[in-house]
């Protein structure tokens, strides 16, 4: 009997032990992580804007006209020839970012991740009169000790064990991107999880864009999904993504707190990308629907039907160190008599009606990066699509191709494993109705006079790696400017127009990566 106690007790010592050190070792070891990248960027150009709303003085496309539209102040051509207008004139700036991010890493299971961004618009920045903003303002001489330290993403990552396949869930203020060339990339607070089922993938999405009143139904919510496998030699996928924005957009709210519009927009897109032999194919189309309703407004004007569509098709030939190559990239075009630039109920058209329809192709509020084309257009590559005429993105707005047609031909050329050279050519063409999708002229009779020639556009980029973390890039655009490029002139009568200089771009960027 004591040696079979004895015998019972070495054996639950040993089971014991051997427990102890086999959770020894499979217990996960936290490893941190540094990451991140800086650039300085040169600028040099004429009549090519900054996206969007711009934070500098000199910077920006439109601040509110979402859908085709006007250029702010500083860029329209005046009657009187004002001396502080950028209308024409040659612009340099310098500007710089950078990106920090710290991941805390437990084994495969499970990790986390901060990501902090650093911006300089332009150097030597001042703030604007009577703001305090320190946000994207790094650049101060004397003084750059700025509050220019931004929170980009926040999140956690980890697996689900006790699911049969294999699942990864992402919660927190994270990147959200579903083919950026066309649709979405943005960052916010959200909840993704990913299933892999073999061939396919597939994620699911819900975002918070706005939480109004917690008591109140006036939240702006974001759901999706999206799919794709592997098959043969091509990646086929597609996604849905409904945006239930019960308060639009989510800056816009009324004088007593409550919001003016509601909108209900939902996106639908399919893509293929792969190789058929040697041949590179890429397409995607998108498409939109859904409408916005207004608050307050009379019953003709209440609601706004959105609906459009874009497409992109790429065709690369790979031969020894050349690529060779064909894109085509589509957006549907806006009525302007029958929509706004602003696109919102109860706005009045140029034609001075109702705001009914939308047939543009828009992208979901919040985006930025995406539709990347051409340099002068839209913004491409080197300047991280820092340029072009695409419009604020708070609201639901235009895509970069929305309203234009893009047809190009490329070619690249490596050069040496440390350089490599790509020039573009393209035909740029104007689909709004009834008026221009970037030009504002008008008739004797105040009306948009139509064109569709928005011009030849040529861009050339160049990568030379100066360290395996050390990259320099150089290049620009130059478009041969078409009618649909030319601006009413201010403080002249109806009619009198005129056509821009013809825009051009030549920038640098210096990037360290570690």
């Amino acid at each position: 009997m004591k040696k079979f106690v004895v015998l019972s007790l070495i054996s639950f010592l040993i089971l014991a032990f051997g427990a102890t050190v086999y959770g020894q070792e499979k217990a996960p070891v936290l490893e941190f992580k540094a990451s991140g990248w800086m650039d300085v960027i040169s600028e040099y150009r004429t009549n090519v804007p900054q996206p969007g709303a711009g934070t500098s003085a000199a910077g920006g496309t439109s601040t509110n006209n979402v859908v085709y539209g006007a250029p702010p102040a500083f860029r329209q051509p005046t009657a009187n020839g004002a001396t502080d207008q950028a209308f024409d004139k040659a612009e340099a700036y310098m500007e710089g970012r950078g990106r920090l991010k710290f991941d805390a890493v437990m084994g495969k299971e499970m990790s986390g991740t901060f990501q902090f961004e650093f911006d300089s618009t332009r150097w030597g920045e001042r703030v604007p009169a009577g703001s305090t903003a320190q946000r994207n303002y790094a650049g101060f001489w004397g003084v750059s000790d700025r509050s220019a330290l931004e929170l980009k993403h926040m999140y956690f990552t980890f697996g689900l064990p006790w699911i049969p396949v294999p699942t990864t869930i992402m919660a927190g203020i994270q990147p959200i991107g579903i083919r950026p060339s066309i649709f979405l990339s943005t960052d916010g607070p959200a909840i993704t999880a990913a299933f892999k089922i073999d061939p396919a993938t597939i994620k699911l999405i819900w975002a918070k864009a706005l939480e109004g009143r917690d008591w109140a139904g006036d939240d702006d919510d974001v759901y999706g999904i999206e799919a794709n496998a592997k098959i043969s030699t091509f990646t086929v996928g597609g996604y849905w993504v409904l945006f239930n924005w019960n308060s639009y957009y989510p800056n816009l709210e009324g004088s007593a707190g409550f919001p003016n519009y509601r909108s209900d927009v939902w996106w639908a897109g399919l893509y293929l990308d792969g190789k058929l032999g040697p041949v590179i194919l890429n397409f995607d189309f998108c498409y939109d629907d859904g409408k916005i309703e207004g608050r307050g407004v009379n019953a003709a004007a209440r609601d706004v039907d959105l609906s459009g569509w874009g497409a992109i098709l790429n065709i690369g030939f790979p031969w020894e160190k050349f690529l060779f190559g064909f894109s085509s990239i589509y957006g549907t075009g806006a009525d302007q008599k029958k929509t706004s630039a602003t696109a919102l109920p109860g706005s009045a058209t140029p034609w001075g009606t109702n705001t009914t329809k939308v047939k543009a192709f828009l992208v979901p509020g919040g985006t930025e990066g995406s539709n990347s084309h051409a340099i002068v257009i839209d913004g491409a590559g080197i300047n991280r699509g820092n340029s072009g005429f695409e419009p604020a993105a708070d609201a639901h707005s235009r895509a970069g191709q929305g309203g234009l047609w893009i047809n190009k031909i490329y070619a690249g050329f490596t050069v040496s494993p440390e350089f490599s050279t790509r020039l573009e050519v393209m035909n740029i063409r104007d689909t709004t109705k009834n008026g221009n999708t970037i030009g504002d002229a008008l008739n004797a009779a105040g009306r948009p006079i139509n064109d569709s020639d928005v011009g030849w556009e040529i861009d050339w980029f160049n990568t030379l790696s100066i360290y395996k973390n050390l990259t320099f890039q150089f290049g620009g655009g130059y478009l041969f400017a078409g009618d649909a490029m030319d601006f009413r002139v201010r403080g002249a009568a109806n009619g009198t127009n005129k056509s821009p200089k013809n825009p051009w771009i030549f920038v640098t960027n210096l990037t360290y990566s570690f």
